[in-house]
């Protein structure tokens, strides 16, 4: 096995999904051999500081970063990830605030059409992060509904023993609890990425799009719209995959980035960094993680 790429630009802690303090990634990236490194918390930079912080200490470089979830025609919950992102402009500040505004409303939505469907809620980590001000996504609910003892023998019945079942039974589009977010659309949220200097990318296209040709197709728009870059290189994609998004980045001039997108060292899915290929392919990260790097870092 060809050894991984020594940079790894999609991770999360607890300031949205992610099981870990900000630091505590840092420091299991940089035990893994991560040598570039970006935080990527959902419509949240709270971490970075603390992230950069670590990152210095370690000699690990690093990227300020999100991801930004957006909306794009019948896609409800597409990923724009914004890297060099001055975290103190005060313009990706407030749409940052905005956008976590919407994603309350839907959970609280989706959360009340849990309860009208019957189940019950574990409420007390909720309730805890919206006191520490932290955002509550899709994950907290399932978890809080698969916590819940009183829902226990209807989840059996219903063939549901974690989130892989719950999910597409009642969280995703088109299942009974679902709610849509209402903004940003993708080239809003590459236009709130761009005006705080930074630098968009698509998240992993084949998590959220199944056939090739509306990959590409929607690559097209997107780059367009003035995206910069595809996460071509990506912990569930596969080899084809892989290559038919480099080589359509390429052909279109765009930057071509990774991740293992860790979620923290139990997550049943994202739980390792580096733990996706390159397929010997030319990786492209522009001037991501450059800042205070030598012309041609290490892991270009």
């Amino acid at each position: 096995m060809p050894e991984p790429p020594p940079f790894d630009l999609q991770a999360h802690s607890r300031h949205s999904d992610g099981a870990l303090e900000a630091a505590a990634v840092v420091e299991l990236a940089a035990a893994a051999g991560v040598r570039l490194f970006a935080l990527t918390d959902h419509d949240t930079v709270d971490g970075v500081p603390e992230a950069a912080a670590r990152a210095a200490e370690l000699g690990v470089a690093f990227s300020p970063a999100a991801e930004l979830s957006a909306v794009h025609g019948a896609h409800e919950d597409l990923h724009v990830l914004g890297y060099e992102l001055d975290v103190a402009d005060p313009g990706l500040v407030a749409a940052l605030r905005d956008f976590r505004g919407d994603r309350a409303r839907r959970i609280e939505a989706m959360a009340g059409r849990l309860r009208e469907l019957g189940l019950q809620l574990d409420d007390a980590p909720l309730v805890a992060r919206r006191e520490a001000g932290k955002p509550i996504g899709r994950p907290h609910l399932a978890d809080a509904v698969l916590a819940h003892p009183a829902n226990a023998r209807r989840l059996r019945e219903e063939g549901i023993d974690g989130k892989d079942e719950l999910f597409p039974t009642y969280l995703v589009p088109g299942a009974r609890a679902y709610v849509a977010r209402s903004r940003p659309t993708v080239t809003q949220a590459i236009e709130v990425i761009h005006a705080a200097g930074g630098v968009a990318v698509w998240a992993h296209p084949f998590w959220d799009v199944d056939a090739p040709a509306e990959a590409l197709a929607t690559l097209d728009e997107f780059a367009a719209a003035g995206l910069d870059g595809v996460e071509c290189f990506y912990a569930t994609h596969s080899e084809e995959q892989t290559r038919l998004l480099h080589a359509a980045a390429l052909e279109r001039g765009l930057l071509t980035t990774g991740s293992a997108d860790f979620h923290g060292p139990a997550h049943d899915r994202f739980s390792r960094f580096r733990a996706f290929s390159v397929h010997g392919l030319e990786v492209r990260l522009g001037r991501i993680g450059r800042a205070g790097q030598p012309a041609r870092a290490p892991w270009v």
